[in-house]
């Protein structure tokens, strides 16, 4: 399976009740937050590319933005909103809008050695997103419950490792400081 396969299902409906607020419109090196990744995967030929979000998520150019409703709903909604936008894909590849870090080579990586069943990313010996899931996962994605992601899907999954501050997630204002730090490399 190619990146050309691959639907990209990128979650940015947060409701950012940590950060106090549009999380993924504040600013992190000159740029919203929701467009260092997206910029990312925007440059990669994925067959299609979703934008799961709310109406205060920033434009993300190349992407089709999807309106999570309703508003505030849990993250397993966010995903089965897109998992239900692409039924006839063969896989997505699921990312956290909140996680502006993951560099491009991660996703080639992925891509390089997804099987078409699934596949994770491993951080500190857990196992989480950025993961492609072949369709065969698409029913138990749509069926997630709560403020739960697809972890529990990727239990067993192969992963490939990422560095723990390159999984930073941008939670608070304090995390937002953070990754802005490790930007300008301080």
């Amino acid at each position: 399976m190619t990146v050309a396969d691959i639907v990209v299902v990128l979650l940015a409906a947060g409701r950012g009740s940590r950060f106090g607020g549009s999380k993924l419109a504040a600013t992190l090196a000159g740029r919203p937050l929701a467009r260092h990744l997206g910029d990312r995967l925007a440059a990669l030929p994925f067959k299609r590319k979703l934008i799961i979000c709310s109406e205060a998520t920033p434009e993300v150019e190349g992407f089709e933005r999807i309106a999570l409703e309703p508003i505030g709903a849990p993250l397993s909604r966010s995903i089965a909103t897109g998992i239900g936008e692409i039924p006839d894909a063969c896989a997505a590849l699921i990312a956290l809008a909140d996680m502006p870090l993951v560099p491009t080579s991660h996703f080639e990586n992925l891509i390089q050695a997804f099987d078409g069943d699934h596949i994770g990313t491993s951080v500190a010996d857990r196992t989480m997103v950025p993961a492609i899931f072949g369709a065969r996962h698409f029913p138990a994605l749509r069926s997630l419950q709560g403020d739960r992601g697809a972890a529990a899907l990727l239990r067993n999954a192969p992963a490939i490792p990422l560095d723990q501050h390159l999984a930073l997630d941008i939670d608070t204002p304090e995390d937002l400081a953070r990754a802005e730090a490790i930007i300008q490399g301080r």
